[in-house]
């Protein structure tokens, strides 16, 4: 397979291409999987914009004006790539937690109300 420079890459043609294999199915509804996958796919890129704009605020705050190429250029500090990582992780956390919860729900057996309700009553 031979490199090619970046600009010779069709990149909207490569985001639309198919995966090999099957789709994991999540749901019953192969609809929320779709979802879930827009969703996630969002979830990704407002993440890449997140740490752009960390990166434009650094460089502001380091240089006072920047250029494209100054944003482009920058290489994350040991510091500054700690920080991404834990505003990433929180912010995913975030986005994720309807779905942990869910998952946590479907790990605890609790008793249904109509239960809790009639050993209450019996108490």
């Amino acid at each position: 397979m031979s490199a090619r420079p970046p600009e010779a890459l069709d990149w909207i043609g490569l985001a639309g291409k198919r995966a090999k294999g099957k789709r994991p199915d999540y749901f019953d509804d192969p609809a929320i999987d779709r979802i879930l996958s827009i969703v996630m796919a969002l979830v990704a890129e407002v993440s890449v914009l997140r740490q752009r704009q960390d990166t434009v605020e650094r460089l502001l705050d380091a240089q006072g004006l920047v250029t494209r190429a100054d944003i482009e250029g920058f290489v994350a500090d040991k510091d500054a790539a700690y920080e991404r990582g834990v505003e990433t992780k929180a912010y995913i956390a975030r986005v994720m937690r309807g779905v942990s919860q869910a998952m946590e729900a479907m790990a605890v057996e609790e008793a249904p109300v109509e239960q809790i309700s009639r050993e209450l009553k019996e108490w």
